[in-house]
């Protein structure tokens, strides 16, 4: 029984982190701001993504729910620039080949892969 969740756990950590890639090479090829070196830059700024979604975003989001609140659930888009711009910092200091030019890239970036990731997490479940 174990084995059998770990397995499902493993699955469903491949399958978030191929909707991460998947959302962050869609926006990387409709947006100029947004530059990928190669498939194993964008696998490694998936799998940072991933985890900064899943360590910093709560704490924002709890940081901001009077923000989130007031503009009607809108300023989580800023939020989710800030984890993209966030995941840009990391893979430039580790040299990876995954890069966000500012803010504005970001917040259109944020965009992107949140409709990716929802139209793709819509087949998947």
């Amino acid at each position: 029984m174990l084995g059998r969740l770990a397995s499902l756990d493993l699955a469903g950590f491949l399958i978030r982190l191929l909707v991460n890639a998947v959302g962050l090479a869609v926006a990387a090829w409709v947006l100029p701001g947004i530059t990928v070196a190669n498939g194993t830059a964008l696998l490694v700024a998936a799998l940072i993504f991933g985890v900064v979604n899943a360590l910093a975003k709560p704490v924002l989001v709890e940081l901001t729910c009077p923000l989130i609140l007031l503009t009607l659930g809108l300023f989580l888009l800023i939020v989710h620039a800030l984890l993209l711009g966030l995941t840009s910092w990391i893979a430039g200091r580790l040299e990876i080949g995954f890069h966000v030019d500012g803010f504005g890239a970001a917040v259109l970036g944020s965009i992107v892969i949140s409709i990716v990731s929802w139209l793709l997490n819509r087949f998947t479940d």
